[in-house]
């Protein structure tokens, strides 16, 4: 039997709606991995090397590369002023999945304390439980 034929606790799927608030982009500090096909993307998006990128964005954690943060804990794309991302169009996989972690879908509790911490999830459009689980497969965190 696959995930997908398992009787999940959101098997009718759960909204979500990015406002793009930027809150899932600082906070504790914590890792938001990226390959080389991400750092492309990114580095043309910003019209910069790819090297640039890697240089400036990105460190080296347990063999893996992780955007940096800053400080404060926001994420190096986050900008401060308007605090959105500055590379929406060009963000990683992981960013991309958002909400849709296997560590937010455990339990309905954990996706009420995701709900609470990010005003996207719980409203706007119906994600099915298909691209729920299409989205939390793309990434290994």
């Amino acid at each position: 039997m696959s995930d997908s034929d398992a009787e999940v606790w959101y098997n009718n799927g759960l909204r979500f709606q990015c406002t793009q608030c930027g809150k899932c982009c600082t906070g504790q500090p914590g890792m938001v991995w990226v390959d080389d096909d991400e750092i492309c993307q990114i580095a043309d998006y910003l019209e910069k090397p790819a090297g640039e990128i890697r240089l400036f964005h990105t460190r080296k954690v347990s063999g893996r590369l992780s955007l940096t943060e800053f400080a404060n804990g926001d994420c190096t794309f986050l900008d401060p002023e308007t605090r959105r991302c500055r590379v929406y169009s060009a963000r990683p996989r992981q960013c991309r999945s958002w909400p849709f972690w296997q560590s937010n879908l455990q339990t309905p509790q954990s996706w009420q304390r995701t709900c609470e911490i990010c005003p996207g999830s719980g409203t706007g459009n119906l994600v099915s439980l298909e691209e729920i689980e299409r989205r939390a497969a793309e990434i290994v965190l």
